[in-house]
């Protein structure tokens, strides 16, 4: 079926017409108790997903004149003219493209804009990362960005309103990821650190430069092993600092390791030749392949990400109760899981976020 600006929109054999809300929003901010009949459409994908009513481009890779930026991986921001973001992200979206006019959305407090309430809730991916809720006074939308259900050490717990359409994004939406318990994969990773250590050698654990390198920096300080960090996860590590993240222990890596510290890198780092012998780590949702330490060339792959995993998808959807589910980033397979399930499911865009730590 072809949608807005000629995208097309693959759903399974019950989808309705693309069309998903809308009609003036009352005055004052309140909503109205029943929808018009009237219903032009909320969203459309133009290349990304835009809110049509209020013209906001939600997180786009090219620039736009309004867009909202859900957090500050580079994947999901460009240098906008003007940008909707949380405060840490606002941080971290600046420290990454140089200063930026940004309008600063603190969770859960609804702003008007372009004719809709929009909201930001806590997605627990990384630091500052953010859902939106947009109202328009008679349907609801809630755009979920990368999100993770459960604890984090470094970002707020995931928040899940309810809303009438779920744009979610699905990485994880094949049945091979369902990734075990948060707590098993960190005693393991503990474990190996520990014994890398014991045995003189370096740990070396590669972890994305913004999010994953922090988070792993704080769950090793937590338990009293004192971290070394790449130029690139230090300076953003300097960002959450400024920010109140505190992340314990950590230092500048400026060439040596003395015993004692693990060293975390970003992926892709290739190894160090002036230190003794490392044992390499890659933390990542997609060591659940048996294959994985061998894809990212380490001795070890924990099974840890900053993703919502299968079984988590399912249950993000279960909560937020929608009537209609997009889904993004993810393979075409989670939309017709969720169609057996009686979901009224949809593709939005093509997965690109293989490669993503």
């Amino acid at each position: 079926m072809t949608g807005a600006r000629g995208s097309v929109l693959r759903a399974c054999p019950c989808m309705g017409p693309v069309p998903i809300g809308g009609g003036k929003a009352p005055t004052g901010g309140a909503l109205a108790p029943n929808p018009s009949p009237l219903t032009p459409l909320v969203f459309h994908w133009d290349g990304g997903l835009k809110l049509t009513k209020a013209d906001l481009a939600v997180d786009f890779r090219r620039r736009q004149p309004r867009a909202f930026i859900s957090h500050a991986h580079t994947d999901h921001i460009a240098r906008h003219e003007y940008a909707l973001c949380t405060p840490e992200t606002s941080a971290l979206y600046q420290f990454r493209l140089g200063q930026r006019r940004t309008l600063e959305m603190s969770y859960r407090e609804p702003i008007e804009w372009g004719g809709l309430r929009l909201t930001a809730y806590p997605a627990g991916h990384c630091l500052g990362s953010a859902m939106l809720l947009a109202e328009d006074g008679w349907r609801s939308l809630l755009y979920t960005g990368d999100f993770k259900l459960g604890r984090s050490a470094t970002a707020e717990e995931a928040e899940l309103p309810h809303a009438d359409v779920l744009v979610i994004e699905s990485t994880y939406g094949d049945a091979r990821y369902g990734l075990p318990p948060r707590e098993e994969s960190l005693d393991r990773l503990f474990t190996l650190v520990r014994q890398t250590l014991a045995e003189e050698a370096v740990p070396v654990i590669m972890a994305y430069a913004l999010g994953k390198g922090q988070e792993v920096t704080r769950l090793l300080t937590a338990e009293g092993i004192p971290v070394l960090q790449h130029r690139k996860v230090y300076q953003v590590s300097q960002v959450y600092e400024a920010c109140g993240v505190a992340l314990g222990r950590h230092q500048l890596f400026q060439g040596q390791v003395e015993p004692g510290w693990a060293l975390v890198v970003p992926p892709g780092t290739p190894p160090l030749e002036k230190l003794r012998r490392q044992v390499r780590f890659a933390v990542t949702g997609w060591a659940v392949d048996e294959a994985a330490k061998y894809r990212f060339r380490v001795d070890h792959a924990i099974p840890l990400s900053d993703h919502a995993d299968y079984d988590e998808l399912f249950e993000a959807v279960e909560r937020v109760a929608p009537e209609k589910v997009y889904c993004t980033h993810g393979p075409e397979t989670f939309v017709d899981r969720l169609c057996e399930r009686g979901y009224d499911a949809h593709l939005l865009g093509r997965p690109s976020q293989g490669k993503l730590f």
